[in-house]
């Protein structure tokens, strides 16, 4: 089954259901703002990603935390809870296909994944 994670009003998780639905690929959609990843979601991503794919360091989420709740993100377990607390800090889209979790879109690295023609 393939799955998007993300957050509805995102620009980029749009184009990513966009492309998706143009393609014919039938694809769960999950709001973050409904239901927060948790650990285990966090735990399956980062066996497949690294941890600075995952969490987004450039947005206003991150920079509107204190210096302590940025050094959770050193320990995976401090990330864990952070990402399941805060999910606006995850890098956004993530996708899980085929048993592969990718991160942010881009249509050619979509076409890549699911073998269509950008």
């Amino acid at each position: 089954m393939t799955r998007i994670f993300g957050i509805p009003n995102c620009s980029t998780v749009k184009n990513a259901r966009q492309w998706l639905a143009e393609h014919g690929i039938d694809a769960a959609f999950t709001d973050f703002k409904k239901t927060p990843p948790t650990a285990e979601d966090i735990a399956r991503w980062l066996n497949d990603i690294p941890a600075d794919t995952l969490l987004n360091r450039k947005g206003t989420t991150w920079r509107k935390l204190d210096a302590a709740a940025q050094a959770q993100a050193d320990s995976t377990e401090g990330l864990t809870a952070l990402l399941c607390a805060q999910p606006s800090l995850i890098k956004r889209p993530v996708l899980e296909h085929g048993g592969r979790v990718y991160v942010g879109f881009k249509a050619e690295q979509y076409a890549a994944v699911f073998g269509s023609a950008a």
